[in-house]
């Protein structure tokens, strides 16, 4: 489940392997271990406890990152594309975007994904609490939506279903609704999250997820500005870009708050006050 969760948060999340009976979220309930990496011929390798076979906590945990994921999709393939256009990786070490905090840069357990998700895997069996490292700045809670003033470590609490993860002030999170395949969320809701305290832009970008066709001028971008002194949101079409056909469902909210304004996105500015 810990290398489940850390998957969930790589370029590319591939859940199999040489015992792939146990690399399916379902097969730890299954009560047998399908080729056992004993008989693997595998000096290191060894079977789980028997008692583990009938582990009914890992399909719920593996199901929430994975569904997580594909709710973040939004945010990480624009991250992609963001790679692809300047070379920016995807997973940052810490010492990229705070290059002149020692203790960042020294941090090798704990990465940015992105410019605004910190993800801090857990590695430690039987782990009860994390100690994570937060830059000068202010920190969300991606589990709570509490803030945290960073440039100091904090200790989180964890459990087997929680790994800790934290958005910085000013970052704006697109996220859509859970599918069951990449092609699934096309067209769909997608809902920008603000988090406040600075201000903070995000490039969204979408393509029909299939064909070159993005190279033709055939693809969604969406720029979104927070201006953190007025609570303004803006979303305006990325020049070059198209509009889209078909009017686009949108949400937007801060988080922590239960309240969203919808809208439709066709193209022309929009602007949401948030506060």
């Amino acid at each position: 489940m810990r290398w489940f969760q850390f998957g969930a948060f790589n370029p590319l999340f591939r859940a199999h392997g040489r015992n792939w009976h146990l690399r399916l979220p379902w097969g730890w309930n299954t009560g047998s271990f399908g080729i056992s990496e004993i008989r693997r011929e595998t000096p290191d390798a060894a079977d789980p406890a028997d008692s583990e076979l009938r582990n009914e906590a890992v399909e719920p945990i593996c199901r929430k990152y994975l569904e997580l994921r594909y709710q973040l999709m939004p945010y990480l393939y624009s991250r992609i594309r963001e790679c692809a256009q300047t070379g920016m990786p995807i997973v940052r070490a810490m010492w990229l975007h705070y290059p002149g905090d020692p203790v960042a840069v020294a941090r090798g357990d704990q990465f940015l994904w992105g410019r605004d998700m910190l993800i801090a895997p857990v590695v430690e069996q039987g782990a009860t609490s994390r100690r994570v490292y937060l830059p000068r700045g202010r920190w969300y809670d991606f589990w709570t939506n509490m803030p945290v003033d960073g440039g100091r470590e904090v200790t989180r609490a964890v459990d087997l279903a929680t790994i800790p993860i934290y958005v910085r002030a000013g970052a704006i999170i697109p996220t859509t609704d859970v599918a069951q395949t990449t092609t699934g969320l096309l067209g769909r809701r997608l809902t920008f999250t603000v988090y406040p305290g600075a201000n903070g832009d995000h490039a969204l970008f979408e393509d029909d997820g299939a064909s070159f066709e993005y190279r033709r001028g055939r693809w969604l971008g969406i720029d979104a500005a927070w201006d953190d002194g007025s609570g303004v949101l803006t979303l305006t079409l990325t020049p070059g870009s198209q509009a889209p056909s078909v009017p686009r469902p949108i949400s937007v909210r801060l988080a922590g708050s239960d309240t969203t304004i919808d809208g439709l996105f066709a193209g022309r500015a929009m602007r949401f006050t948030l506060r």
